[in-house]
């Protein structure tokens, strides 16, 4: 796979306050990054710098080979762009904000009318494509921007926020549109939905403070919970003390929590001494005991406990 989107030592200032510090970071043909980070991190400075809509005190850009800083137009060929907000003008329709962009980027009448179809349906604006922008739900303004952005069928694609608003239809639909044309497409979605980064991204980037504090997959990022590959065990009240107990006796379990009592149902939580597997053991030792257990499940862990363990500031700098 070619790197599309190459950033190295990206670094913005606003006065003292540093937003970007000396991010480096490259995407290939085919990923789909999920760039996350608290409010304040620097998501969104970053991916104006990328998409050259701020320049960077220092570090370099390159899109699919061009250089932001030396040939900005042809880099900005290459790349669609859903800012947060999606702005637009009110005044205008789908249609002729479609129409708009397709002649700024210089279609043809006919080629312009087949690439509005083919946005608007795969943005699924059929049923408000001759509406007033101004007159849309949050939702649909959204998805106009979207189709902007991949009225040209950019090989970068960028989305800030590109479901906010959105209600869970529409999300399913444009995460299902992401994955169809990620194949051929370098796409990096800056979001603060969890969920969206599990459900699209093949790469997760978390920056806090204007810096790189994980880059992997969604599954490594999971796996940094201290309750990754914990087994929950629900078990009547009246042998909730004997079987935890048990758990706490085996050398893969580091300790034992215990959680909530509903209807009679004891939660207890098994976390591994090391996050490895200890399904096996809590199966045997639940199952030699010969006591009345509801439900035994695996904890994969909780991106959100991660992402709070990565950005607070009494474990940045340990788990950093």
């Amino acid at each position: 796979m070619t790197d599309h989107i190459v950033l190295n030592q990206l670094t913005k200032m606003f006065g003292h306050l540093c937003a970007v510090d000396c991010i480096t970071l490259r995407v290939k043909r085919g990923e789909v990054l999920g760039f996350i980070g608290p409010n304040g991190a620097g998501k969104s400075t970053t991916m104006k710098m990328a998409t050259g809509f701020l320049i960077p005190d220092s570090g370099s850009v390159e899109i699919c080979g061009a250089s932001m800083i030396k040939d900005e137009k042809k880099a900005k060929r290459f790349i669609g762009y859903l800012p947060e907000g999606a702005p637009a003008y009110g005044d205008m329709t789908p249609f002729t904000f479609l129409r708009f962009i397709s002649d700024i980027r210089g279609y043809g009448s006919s080629e312009t009318l087949s690439r509005i179809d083919k946005a608007v349906d795969r943005a699924e604006l059929g049923g408000v494509i001759h509406q007033r922008i101004e007159t849309l739900s949050k939702g649909f303004k959204r998805r106009v921007g979207l189709a902007q952005a991949i009225l040209h069928e950019p090989p970068v694609l960028i989305l800030d926020e590109p479901t906010d608003g959105l209600d869970p239809n529409q999300k399913f639909h444009v995460r299902s549109l992401i994955k169809e044309i990620s194949s051929d497409t370098a796409i990096v979605i800056s979001t603060h939905i969890l969920e969206e980064v599990e459900a699209v991204c093949s790469r997760t980037v978390l920056i806090d403070r204007g810096q790189v504090v994980f880059d992997g997959t969604p599954g490594e990022l999971q796996a940094l919970d201290r309750k990754h590959n914990a087994m929950v065990v629900r078990v009547h009240t009246n042998h909730a003390a004997e079987i935890k107990s048990l758990l706490e006796a085996l050398g893969s379990v580091k300790q034992v929590e215990e959680n909530t009592h509903v209807n009679g149902v004891v939660t207890l939580t098994a976390i591994a001494s090391n996050t490895g597997a200890i399904a096996a053991d809590v199966a045997e030792a639940v199952a030699g005991a010969d006591l009345r257990v509801e439900e035994i499940t695996i904890n994969p862990g909780r991106l959100d406990e991660v992402f709070r363990d990565l950005t607070t500031s009494d474990t940045r700098s340990d788990n950093a």
